[in-house]
């Protein structure tokens, strides 16, 4: 199987890529050059918003494409448009973003979602900009194009800094602020049970739009967590607070405490996706302790500073903060 990667380098696209070496594929990685993608593949180079960025997949054939791409949706209209007549299939990694915020728990992929346009050029915000992808690959590819919405997603590699902080704030150890309620269900995907699904996915010819996310519950609050304190092997106490103390001291649910989301309208959004159809075509999830215990390997291997995205802020919750709401011995 010829798979053209665009990305490759980093978090999911790197994921896709090593899954596809893995199974012993002829794959073609295009990137910019600013990182170093896994040996093995064919490297293209090329900038997708400069003029002639797309020179270097000019010629060339491949069964399948898989695009990451989160920015304006132009870049996929074009790249979509030049691949059509010599590509078989074309996988757009887009988001549970698309659909409107906030909605109600156990949506599908029939329901509505935010209006957005593939030849959106300038700056337009996440959810519009995933929608406009979408709408670039079905216009070049029609049903031989995939949508695969995902929601939060953990593992190795990971770029955003969402579980690499948790890890490293538990592995200091300590009296460790842990957010409430424990048993709060948790609804994300391992970059590894993402790019698996989509390479079998693709590689059947499937079409049109998939949740891409573990079911609801599939672990919790307290599950993630005690895992850390497991494979760090720290001494950290997780002192579990309620959310009205934690929101009472101002404190950012998803960016300050990185995953958690107070219960309720918010939590439900993120966390109650109804992901049927997709298991139903075949996702596996892995058990949380399983990512929790390779992405620690993986931070430990590239000495414990997890690599970041420049277009996102840095998560995490601040020490002074954390001792202060700590020191009023609040817990839940």
């Amino acid at each position: 199987m010829r798979l053209l990667m665009l990305g490759g380098t980093e978090f999911v696209g790197r994921a896709v890529t090593e899954d596809a070496l893995a199974r012993g594929w002829d794959v073609t990685v295009f990137h910019r050059g600013t990182h170093t993608p896994p040996p093995g593949t064919t490297v293209l180079h090329g900038d997708r918003t400069a003029p002639d960025g797309l020179a270097a997949l000019a010629h060339g054939e491949w069964d399948l494409v898989v695009d990451t791409w989160s920015g304006a949706p132009s870049a996929v209209r074009d790249t979509a448009r030049l691949l059509a007549g010599r590509a078989g299939h074309y996988t757009y990694i887009s988001s549970c973003s698309v659909y409107p915020y906030p909605h109600a728990p156990g949506y599908t992929e029939d329901d509505p979602v935010v209006d957005g346009s593939p030849d959106d050029g300038g700056d337009v915000d996440y959810p519009r900009a995933k929608r406009g992808g979408e709408l670039a690959a079905v216009a070049a590819f029609g049903d031989r194009a995939l949508l695969g919405r995902a929601g939060l997603i953990l593992g190795p590699y990971e770029n955003i800094g969402r579980l690499p902080w948790w890890l490293n704030r538990i592995a200091r150890g300590g009296p460790v602020l842990a957010p409430g309620p424990r048993h709060l269900g948790l609804q994300y995907i391992d970059a590894r049970d993402l790019a698996r699904w989509v390479l079998d996915a693709a590689g059947r010819g499937l079409g049109g739009p998939y949740n891409l996310i573990s079911p609801p519950g599939h672990t919790t609050m307290g599950e993630l967590l005690e895992a850390c304190v497991r494979v760090t092997g720290s001494d950290a106490e997780l002192r579990w607070t309620d959310p009205e103390t934690i929101l009472a001291a101002g404190i950012r649910p998803w960016t300050d405490l990185p995953v958690w989301i107070t219960p309720g309208e918010d939590h439900d959004t993120m966390h109650r996706t109804d992901t049927f159809k997709t298991h139903a075509a075949g996702l596996r999830c892995r058990p949380v302790t399983e990512t929790v215990a390779d992405t620690w390997e993986w931070l430990r291997n590239i000495g414990g500073t997890a690599p970041r995205r420049p277009d996102r802020p840095a998560p995490g919750l601040d020490p002074e903060t954390e001792a202060k709401v700590l020191g009023g011995g609040a817990d839940g």
